[in-house]
């Protein structure tokens, strides 16, 4: 397994410092934003894709470094009932594919994405309750005429360019949030789709990641190590569903920490030793979101605990102590 960084937390330095900081850290891989919500501070593929010496500068800067790229990142909303939004994150996905096949990259890491409750809404609506019966029908349609749809005709349009993985992050606000609405869209779309395993969107749901890892045995295609701090006495009175702004930290009900400040080393020791048995042994890409810690102190910390807990060479078969 490889110890990765999403360099998204480093947009306000070029590409080259911060390969040359990540380098001086160790670090295996990297995951590059090229569109969507990552921005493209790194990688603008409308640049890449039009001028090949850019494109061979760009190769070379990685090589030079001794540092891989685990995936292209595109997180956008392609069912946004904005057209217009809707359209933007499409193009940044797709011109990601074209991109990561340059690459020779495989996979490309996105949101499913979350529609409207009809044709002519204005804003996604994420259904999280099946009472009144109107939510249900909200959920069917979006499912049934636009997020499989969307999917179906999107997945085949990638694997033109090479992407044998789209790696969703299940994340609260989108359509495919959890383990369950993984494998609902992968059963309906194709083993094309799967996870970017992101736990700390699992912790403040009360799900238990090792758990969620063997339910999706072979469906990980992915995995970006962050981790979340769950506040128990704000839970207690107000549950984990919390519309307070990131920043008003001691008032939510939970906040994202670098990893082992949310759970400690034993815990991710499990994480890791569950992903090994279930055949994942890609990336743990460090993404790095802890209000409460500078970039470079919080990237620091989950590097010294990962690096104590993966297992960076390839698993032995058999008996090899008998």
């Amino acid at each position: 397994m490889k110890l990765g960084v999403l360099t998204v937390l480093f947009s306000d330095r070029s590409l080259e410092d911060t390969l040359k900081y990540l380098a001086g850290l160790g670090i295996d891989t990297v995951e590059i934003g090229c569109g969507g919500f990552p921005g493209r501070a790194h990688c603008d593929p409308e640049i890449l894709l039009s001028n090949q010496k850019a494109l061979d500068e760009f190769k070379a800067k990685f090589k030079h470094y001794g540092i891989g790229i685990s995936a292209l990142s595109a997180h956008g909303n392609a069912v946004h009932p904005d057209k217009a939004v809707a359209a933007t994150a499409h193009d940044h996905f797709i011109k990601a594919c074209q991109l990561a096949q340059k690459l020779d990259i495989d996979r490309v890491v996105t949101f499913s994405g979350c529609p409207g409750d009809h044709a002519g809404a204005k804003y996604p609506n994420w259904v999280t309750c099946p009472w009144p019966d109107d939510f249900l029908k909200i959920l069917d349609w979006q499912w049934d005429e636009v997020l499989v749809p969307y999917w179906k005709n999107t997945v085949k349009e990638a694997a033109k360019y090479g992407i044998e993985k789209i790696a969703f992050e299940m994340h609260p606000g989108f359509c495919v949030y959890n383990t369950e609405t993984m494998l609902k869209i992968r059963d309906r779309v194709g083993k094309q789709l799967g996870a970017n395993f992101d736990p700390s969107h699992l912790w403040w749901q009360d799900m238990d990641p090792v758990e969620a890892i063997y339910a999706l045995k072979g469906a990980i295609y992915h995995f970006h190590a962050k981790d979340t701090k769950v506040n128990p006495r704000t839970t207690r009175v107000n549950g984990v569903l919390d519309t307070k702004h990131f920043s008003d930290e001691p008032n939510r009900s939970w906040i994202f920490r670098t990893v082992g400040y949310g759970h400690g080393e034993d815990v991710w020791r499990d994480i890791v030793s569950a992903l090994r048995l279930t055949g994942y042994d890609y990336v743990m890409s460090i993404e790095h979101e802890d209000s409460l810690m500078t970039p470079t102190e919080g990237l620091e910390k989950a590097v010294d605990l990962l690096r104590r807990v993966i297992a960076f060479e390839p698993k032995p078969g058999g008996m090899w102590w008998a």
